[in-house]
């Protein structure tokens, strides 16, 4: 679903588009990191010996001392820090979630604890043609004091692109299922530089130190001097810029100038002009879900907004992409990004559950997933319930599962709910979506096909013909448990789930069996072969849905 108007669309297909931030944000952090990681790995070597690790030194030195290997560091360390600058300025409050506020403040200290590092080695060779070397690094370093510099700065780097990494993959089912095994290298690949740091400084006492070129005194006095100016420089206007925001949130509190109106369900709040609806959320006690941290990387904190169009406003590109890979519907816009005009209704979606007074873990959600679902249910049960005794409805309802279920489970899919005389199933838990749609018609082409030999005996049993009726939509759904206590079931939640109980309910009316969604039919490949679409006006959705009909589908691959 694109949410822009047909000349925007066109304009974003035949124009070159500027990276977002959210895609310069990724590439220079992942230069970055990839540059600590490096370091690390070469600084463990010394574990074997000191010779191999200046060895692969000079061969990362010979990269990152080219124009091109420069370029690309220094780059991604400029567009890395510009763009904490700006996001630091768009804040409207500090208040954050603890590791969140630690990522941030470890970030705007790497450059005080780089300077010394950045003057001694890029400085030295750039000035005097000094190669940096392990000799003149760990040697001169040979001290507490400089070797808790050293480790702090190691700590300190490492640790913020980890937890960088760690709040914009968190909600991805690939890292949750490694990240054990993610936190044991986190933790071990510091310690192992550690050591091979350490392991050099005594092979340097056993041996001696390697001949090594140094910086003379007057050079050196001239390094200092430069590396007391970047850290003044850079502390300088560090307090410049949280003076300014100080300066900018106090006059807006301050002043008496209009605040934006939020009305959350239950209360409404008052904000300057310019804060997110996340950053209100945070600021007045709100508990509002924001697994990512607020960069537009997921949806957890997606609201459902009412309100003038021109208090809303448009999404950006880096929230457009988002809301469109959830298909969101137009009236879902994410907390994070938005940032309101004017007053307006907003409702979160992601509600957090109660754990010990605090949001619960990001595992409890479960994980958001592209499933088909599809429904089930009997027809002319109530009048059936009203003739029949109880242990009679049972058995019909026992075989009725069970065929329903066994049909679901030999094509693929997760039977998952039975209330009443309805049953819904999931398919798509362990692939991909074409695969589940193609899984799901199917399983109704088998419900139909054992229904239908069944219902030869039924009629003369129970007095009444056999009838049912199906629904199947696909997209995007959040799958986990829920439940309270110990009374919690595996389901799916989503716009998706309720759409196909809306077409189930519509085959009632529309003299087939099947209701299938045309975006379902399209993703398993067979909606040429279930005729033309009809657009349908569904319960629940504030858009129409174009959906197909069918007694019996075209056999389907699996």
């Amino acid at each position: 679903m694109d949410r822009r108007s047909p000349k925007a669309v066109a304009a974003d297909t035949f124009s070159l588009r500027p990276p977002t931030r959210r895609n310069l944000r990724w590439a220079s952090g992942l230069v970055l990191m990839a540059y600590v990681t490096a370091h690390l790995l070469n600084h463990s070597l010394g574990i074997y010996s000191f010779a191999a690790a200046e060895t692969v030194l000079r061969g990362v030195q010979a990269f990152w001392h080219t124009l091109a290997g420069t370029a690309l560091l220094y780059g991604a360390a400029a567009t890395h820090l510009a763009l904490a600058v700006a996001a630091l300025w768009e804040r409207r409050t500090l208040r954050m979630p603890p590791l969140e506020g630690l990522r941030v403040a470890l970030g705007f200290a790497l450059p005080l604890l780089l300077a010394t590092h950045l003057t001694a080695m890029r400085g030295a060779y750039l000035a005097y043609g000094i190669e940096g070397s392990y000799a003149r690094v760990v040697w001169g370093l040979w001290d507490w004091q400089g070797a808790a510099a050293q480790l702090l700065m190691m700590l300190a780097a490492w640790t913020h692109g980890c937890l960088g990494l760690h709040f914009a993959l968190r909600a991805k089912p690939v890292w949750r299922r490694f990240s054990h095994l993610l936190l044991a290298v986190a933790v071990v690949l510091p310690l192992t530089a550690a050591m091979g740091f350490v392991s050099m400084g005594r092979e340097f006492q056993w041996t001696g130190v390697p001949p090594t070129a140094l910086p003379t005194a007057e050079q050196g006095k001239a390094l200092g001097a430069a590396e007391n100016a970047i850290k003044w420089g850079y502390g300088l206007a560090l307090v410049a810029l949280l003076a300014a925001r100080w300066g900018r949130n106090g006059l807006a509190r301050w002043s008496r100038q209009p605040q934006v109106a939020l009305r959350y369900p239950g209360r409404t709040v008052h904000v300057p002009h310019g804060w997110s609806v996340l950053e209100a959320s945070r600021s007045h006690g709100i508990d509002h879900v924001s697994i990512c941290g607020g960069r537009a990387r997921c949806s957890t904190c997606r609201v459902r907004v009412a309100g003038p169009a021109d208090h809303i406003g448009e999404p950006g590109r880096d929230e457009r992409r988002t809301l469109e890979r959830v298909r969101a519907p137009a009236d879902v816009r994410l907390a994070c990004q938005l940032r309101p005009r004017g007053d307006i209704e907003v409702t979160p979606l992601f509600a957090p559950l109660p754990n010990e007074g605090r949001p619960a873990p990001v595992g409890s959600f479960g994980r958001e997933r592209d499933v088909a679902i599809l429904f089930v249910d009997l027809r002319r049960w109530s009048g059936l319930s009203e003739r029949q005794w109880p242990f009679d409805l049972a058995y019909v309802l026992d075989r009725y599962f069970a065929t329903v279920g066994a049909a679901v489970r030999e094509s693929g899919g997760v039977p998952n709910q039975f209330i009443g005389d309805s049953v819904m199933a999931i398919f798509g838990l362990d692939c991909d979506l074409p695969t589940a749609c193609r899984q799901a018609l199917r399983a109704t082409e088998l419900i139909g096909q054992r229904m239908d030999a069944w219902s030869e005996g039924f009629e003369a049993q129970f007095g009444q013909r056999l009838e049912f009726g199906m629904g199947l939509h696909a997209g995007r759904a959040a799958v986990g448990e829920v439940g309270y206590l110990e009374t919690t079931t595996f389901t799916a939640i989503g716009e998706v789930v309720n759409t196909a109980s809306r077409l189930q309910d519509h085959s009632k009316t529309a003299a087939s069996r099947l209701v299938v969604s045309l975006f379902a039919a399209e993703k398993a490949g067979v909606a040429h072969a279930m005729g033309a679409a009809e657009t349908l006006t569904v319960r629940g959705r504030s858009e129409p849905l174009a959906v197909l009909y069918g007694q019996h589908t075209a056999s389907v691959p699996v």
